[in-house]
């Protein structure tokens, strides 16, 4: 009984013991691959989206800090990696770091080569207009 354990791992091992490390192996390689698209990518995404909104900041918009504090921006100091914004009808001047920045609440225009965006369906296929489709017929 004892001689069988030994004999049965030896003969599995030799048998289909790298198709199993094969198997483990791409598991391991989907798993981190999930985790890069699922967890890693939308954050960097999201990092840059923010970076590029406190880079684009101009004065006279209107933020929103993470603190809640509602505000117009009067001054933009680079060197500090600083903002002055002003507060509601007694204009009370408040000095931020550009980090604390949550939302810009000033609607900006967007160049006309931007508006024009084409509408695409699933899988990334352009849309047809539905205006062309009914000129052409």
């Amino acid at each position: 009984m004892s001689n069988i354990l030994p004999n049965l791992a030896e003969a599995s091992s030799q048998s289909g013991g790298s198709w199993s490390m094969w198997g483990i192996l791409i598991f391991y390689a989907l798993v981190i691959a999930a985790l890069y698209f699922f967890l890693i990518r939308p954050n960097s995404k999201k990092k840059k989206e923010e970076a590029q909104l406190r880079n684009s900041l101009e004065i006279g918009d209107e933020i929103t800090t993470i603190g809640g504090i509602m505000g117009r921006v009067v001054a933009i100091k680079d060197d500090e990696d600083a903002i002055v914004i002003e507060t509601g009808s007694d204009r009370v001047k408040m000095k931020f770091k550009k980090w604390c920045i949550s939302t810009v609440d000033t609607v900006k225009e967007k160049p006309a080569e931007e508006q024009k965006v084409e509408k695409k369906g699933f899988f990334a296929r352009k849309k047809k207009n539905t205006d062309e489709s009914k000129s052409e017929k």
